[in-house]
């Protein structure tokens, strides 16, 4: 496959967020399906995987403004994208205005929409008044989406993606101010700042939160704790959220809006396949990756233990052949088995 460079963007039907946000309920008959950032896995070739698998709008990782506008190498190793990856969101950590709108103006082109990241818990993040920090800055964050529209209107699609208050009072204020600002969706991570991720998400803030910005008209995605197929209408259903947002369920399983509750070894082919085609994953990554799907798959332990010893990427595929029959993407039937075809099953 040639990788073809992408052309500034002009938002469609197809590829703007934000209808696609609003109408895959009456599309569809779900929620939009939305594979949130991840820190280092949000890459190229999981994007790419995950949209084979019926993800309507996948998000980079969180990018720093700051470094990105100012560093030539920062750009080249924080953003590639190709002509297929969209609709893509590219998420920006800042803390101020003129980052922003700098930034803006350098990635917009290439992307659907820009995501302002408001829920990052690192306390190196909050101290510097990036993620988190911003649910508590409401008139900053306020100012940053305000500028952006101001600048671009509807040429550009900005989201905020917030954590609740302890008091959710709090929370619907920010969303009144942002809402005010000019912001195109809000999305809405159902756990505080200090939440554990092993804390069961709470359903009913978000539930709360979107009742009371109702009248603005600006949708909603919830986040957290879509893990199965089936969470995706339970999330829905029980929030009104006009989308839904998995990431670690994502990460173990890409499949997962496609109606597979268990990764599928297709899927595992397909992710090699864009893996070796971008070649923009250190091998730490590409391994953590297939770690994470194979576990999903309950492959065999000492398997798994196995490959987390190798230490290359032609050791990797030599494993692979060796122990599965694993399809090119040549190769008739590639990308289609579901369970895992050991090559010497007993």
């Amino acid at each position: 496959m040639k990788i073809s460079v992408p052309k500034p963007k002009t938002l469609t039907n197809e590829n703007d967020p934000l209808y696609i946000i609003k109408t895959r309920k009456k599309t569809h008959n779900r929620a939009a399906t939305i594979a949130g950032p991840m820190v280092r896995y949000s890459k190229l070739p999981f994007r790419q995987v995950c949209r084979d698998y019926d993800v309507d709008i996948v998000y980079t990782p969180m990018i720093l403004a700051r470094e990105f506008v100012r560093n030539g190498h920062a750009r080249l190793a924080d953003f590639t994208t190709c002509s297929t990856d969209s609709p893509l969101i590219v998420q920006v950590g800042v803390n101020n205005v003129a980052d922003l709108l700098k930034f803006v103006e350098m990635v917009s082109p290439y992307c659907d929409g820009i995501g302002i990241n408001c829920g990052c818990p690192i306390k190196e993040q909050i101290r510097e008044g990036i993620g988190c920090a911003l649910i508590y800055n409401p008139e900053l964050l306020a100012s940053m989406v305000s500028a952006v529209k101001q600048k671009y209107g509807d040429k550009v699609r900005l989201e905020t993606k917030i954590r609740i208050h302890d008091d959710l009072e709090q929370t619907v204020e920010l969303c009144n101010k942002v809402c005010d600002a000019g912001v195109d969706w809000i999305t809405i991570h159902g756990r505080t700042r200090t939440t554990r991720s092993s804390q069961p998400v709470n359903l009913d803030a978000i539930k709360y939160i979107i009742s009371q910005i109702k009248g603005r008209n600006v949708p909603v995605v919830a986040n957290g704790d879509c893990f199965v197929e089936t969470d995706l209408a339970k999330i829905s259903e029980c929030t009104g959220a006009d989308g839904v947002m998995a990431v670690r369920g994502l990460l173990a399983n890409p499949a997962l809006f496609a109606k597979y509750d268990v990764c599928p070894w297709g899927c595992l082919e397909k992710f090699w396949y864009w893996a070796m085609e971008f070649s923009t994953l250190p091998f730490q990554l590409l391994q953590h990756h297939l770690f994470c799907m194979l576990e999903n798959m309950q492959l065999q332990k000492p398997l798994l233990k196995e490959m987390m010893t190798l230490k290359n990427t032609v050791q990797l595929i030599d494993w692979f052949d060796k122990n599965f029959i694993f399809k090119r993407h040549n190769d008739e039937g590639f990308g289609v088995t579901v369970d895992i075809p050991y090559r010497n099953q007993a």
